[in-house]
């Protein structure tokens, strides 16, 4: 009879090669093996922080909502500039005991209205120069900001644009003129 007998086991599960540890299972730990782990020093750039430079900030974002703020202000009216037109009625009111009545209407009724135009004119102007500055900010190539903040400026360009036009047409009485003394019947030609 001749058998050939082998030393090795006849067990078909895969045998760890030499240096490797095996696992509970029995199947060789790829891991084990200081040699072959990965570096990840190298690789840790790409999965790492970015650079601050393009990190987005808040100031582009409150600067925005800032500027739509002034913008609907200048539309709506403020606490300024009703204050700064109730003070002007009242200057005019005690300006008006002596004078002829095309000038008491005047410094009663017009120097308000043209304070608060200047007033809304001034927060649409501000309302403006917020929001280009921040869309100006937005374009440049290295800041990438969020989509909201770029609508939003233009949002405050739009609010901006339109009170200033607004007050610009309340400045030159576009929409009303200022109210004239009639003629009297009473006065003699001359």
């Amino acid at each position: 009879m001749d058998t050939t007998k082998t030393d090795q086991p006849t067990d078909t599960a895969v045998q760890p090669a030499e240096g490797e540890e095996t696992t509970a299972e029995g199947a060789p730990n790829a891991v084990a093996d200081p040699q072959e782990t990965p570096d990840f020093e190298e690789t840790s750039d790409d999965i790492g922080t970015p650079p601050p430079a393009s990190t987005p900030s808040v100031v582009p974002g409150a600067a925005a909502v800032v500027g739509a703020g002034l913008g609907l202000a200048s539309l709506s009216g403020t606490w300024l500039g009703t204050m700064l037109q109730e003070r002007k009625q009242l200057t005019g009111q005690i300006k008006a005991q002596s004078g002829a009545a095309a000038d008491q209407i005047a410094t009663v009724y017009g120097t308000p209205w043209h304070t608060t135009a200047l007033v809304n004119g001034l927060f649409a102007l501000a309302a403006v120069v917020i929001a280009g500055v921040v869309l100006l900010r937005q374009r440049r190539p290295v800041t990438t900001g969020a989509p909201w903040v770029t609508a939003v400026a233009w949002g405050a360009v739009a609010l901006g644009v339109i009170g200033l036009l607004i007050a610009a047409a309340m400045g030159l009485d576009i929409f009303s003129e200022l109210p004239k003394v009639p003629a009297s019947p009473n006065v003699p030609a001359g």
